[in-house]
């Protein structure tokens, strides 16, 4: 495999970079090349965050250019659009419906816009998007802070990615406390039966 890009994006306190180290993780195990970037606005919770996975042989820089994601993971709506420029027509886009208005949207009164705007505005850029309540079902496996390992358990349903679903329960397995593994693999499981059970097509 040449190259496959991923943009994680969201804000500050939804657990981006740990989905990150566990999509690097995963891919280190299946002995794949891979480079892991991130990018922080305000560092305190609901900045901006973003970060890139890049796996592939042609990999050498950390960072995707516009127009090359083959995933965007968006987990809030808002900052996913900031990031469409990344994607293209062939761009997947999974993305969590838990909206974090921003500071700057208060200060200058301006109203966060509905779900069905944002997804209208993405759907110029590709059709492939698939909606997850990622923040429900985190909270159903036990901690709402588990969203970032439903999303990757939503990913890995998708069959998209160059690493192997079993590669990414064990990153999981690997890098979660022993404490936390159980609502975290619950977590996984939930958002890969939520890809599964409604037959998404990508």
């Amino acid at each position: 495999m040449k190259e496959f890009n991923i943009v994680l994006a969201g804000v500050g306190g939804q657990g981006i970079l740990f989905a990150s180290r566990i999509l690097g993780t995963a891919s280190i195990k299946e002995g794949l090349n891979v480079r892991v970037s991130e990018i922080h606005g305000m560092a305190q919770r609901g900045g901006a965050v973003i970060s890139n996975v890049r796996i592939g042989e042609n990999v050498f820089a950390p960072t995707v250019l516009d127009g090359r994601a083959d995933i965007l993971l968006g987990f809030e709506p808002l900052e996913t659009i900031r990031n469409l420029k990344f994607t293209s027509e062939k761009t997947f886009i999974l993305m969590n419906d838990e909206a974090v208005p921003p500071p700057e949207l208060a200060r200058t009164q301006r109203e966060y816009p509905s779900l069905d705007e944002i997804i209208k505005k993405i759907r110029r850029f590709t059709e492939k998007i698939v909606i997850i309540k990622a923040a429900d079902l985190a909270l159903k496996a036990g901690n709402i802070l588990t969203r970032n390992v439903v999303m990757i358990g939503a990913l890995a349903a998708t069959e998209l990615l160059p690493v192997k679903t079993e590669s990414l329960r064990e990153a999981v397995m690997e890098l979660v406390p022993e404490k936390y593994l159980d609502m975290n693999l619950k977590a996984f499981d939930s958002g890969y039966n939520f890809v599964k059970e409604r037959k998404v097509k990508v």
